[in-house]
């Protein structure tokens, strides 16, 4: 097996990397995002508070995704998901303190240092995959980028389930320690192997460079923004909480359930360029994706008229992972054609300030999202999230139609 990996071309091979590299993080992120919601839901915390502890995550996500792909196109990308990775094992050991030292602001603190080293790492993966094919071959970067994507996605799943079990076998600190560790062996690995000069830009950026002058990166950030948001206003608190404080379910379950709908999230993704067509050829454009967005749209506003209906928990549970599988369907398309697209319209020497840029959009809708699912629910209930989610899905279709990735480029 060795001998077939060492023949393969030198692109394929760092791109193995990277995608060993993404998988790693994304296991140990997954997983640390269940244990936090699952344990201080347990502790007594309330909806609101546990958004709260996400607040730092998402808004440091804002400034790396920002910040970081100025600094990937000074420095390589290779530094900075290395750097990923390390900040990462540091903020895992950082919740392993007694509990009597896990304070709502030393959560948020390692939270914050977690959110920077998850979008540093994952601006680093995404970018790097364009700089290591040539800029003619846009129907093989939609196909690595829908795999790179949707297996990210499935460990995210993966790790999910694995967050609820650990909490269960080994508890908060047992897990962290054995996932700081595992994490390690991969930034040992990673900081060996991947090549020093990836996505470093020809000529120097300057900092001012960092914020987009494209019309067309502009509208499809606000896309991406309004896109998760409109997932993350009901899934990331409202939905868990939902489940295990109205419906009874016990929180493995509860791991075991959202991470078998990422697993499925994440490979939809893979067969993306199948579902709309594009494996043939015909690369996706602003009709398409923003047709999805409005079915994805539909499908949120039909779930909200289903639980409005009747609110008998068994009724509820049925309707509930019904939607939840359908919604997880058509947000994987979109989320999956939006990657693409910004590849698609980023100059290869400069894709990490855009790819950056686009992340940046794409952490404010999360931090939005979390921020709402956590008010919303406790002020309004799981139905006033959908509604939210609808109105968020249908903006984004809204904002991709004014996206063209084949007639323009961000500069």
């Amino acid at each position: 097996m060795w001998s077939k990996i060492s023949s393969l071309p030198p692109a394929v091979k760092q791109y193995l990397v990277i995608t060993g590299n993404y998988w790693g993080f994304t296991l140990t992120d997954g997983a640390l995002r269940m244990l936090v919601v699952l344990y201080f839901h347990q502790l007594g915390y309330a909806p609101l508070a546990i958004a709260m502890l996400f607040l730092f995550y998402e808004f440091f996500g804002v400034i790396t995704n920002l910040v970081g792909g100025w600094l990937g196109a000074r420095i390589g990308l290779n530094k900075t998901m290395n750097i990923g990775l390390v900040m990462q094992v540091f903020a895992l050991l950082m919740l392993t303190v007694p509990v009597e030292y896990l304070s709502v602001f030393w959560v948020m603190l390692a939270q914050a240092i977690s959110g920077i080293a998850k979008d540093l790492n994952k601006m680093s993966a995404k970018s790097g995959v364009k700089t290591l094919l040539p800029e003619d071959m846009s129907g093989k970067l939609f196909r690595w980028v829908a795999l790179l994507t949707g297996s990210k996605n499935a460990l995210k799943g993966l790790g999910f389930f694995l967050g609820g079990l650990l909490l269960a076998l080994l508890g908060f600190r047992g897990a962290l320690l054995l996932m700081a560790l595992m994490l390690s062996l991969v930034a040992i690995f990673s900081i060996r192997v991947l090549t020093g000069e990836i996505g470093k830009a020809k000529s120097k950026p300057k900092f001012r460079q960092i914020f987009s002058k494209s019309a067309a990166l502009n509208y499809l950030s606000a896309a991406r923004l309004c896109l998760f948001a409109a997932r993350d206003v009901w899934f990331v608190v409202a939905l868990p909480v939902y489940l295990v404080s109205q419906l009874g379910w016990q929180h493995e379950y509860v791991g075991t359930f959202m991470a078998f709908w990422v697993i499925a999230y994440g490979l939809v993704q893979v067969y993306t360029p199948k579902i709309t067509g594009s494996s043939k050829g015909k690369l996706p454009g602003a009709k398409l994706v923003s047709f999805w967005g409005l079915v994805l749209a539909a499908v949120t506003a039909l779930l909200v008229v289903a639980l409005y209906a009747q609110q008998t928990p068994q009724y509820t549970g049925v309707v509930l992972v019904t939607g939840l599988i359908v919604f997880g369907l058509v947000f994987a398309v979109n989320s999956s054609l939006h990657s693409y697209l910004i590849l698609a319209l980023s100059n290869q020497d400069e894709v990490s300030m855009d790819v950056g840029f686009y992340y940046m959009a794409n952490a404010q809708g999360r931090l939005l999202g979390t921020v709402l699912s956590g008010y919303l629910f406790q002020a309004y209930g799981l139905v006033v999230c959908l509604v939210a989610a609808s109105i968020l899905a249908l903006l984004a279709a809204l904002f991709i139609r004014k996206v063209n990735p084949h007639k323009s480029k961000a500069g």
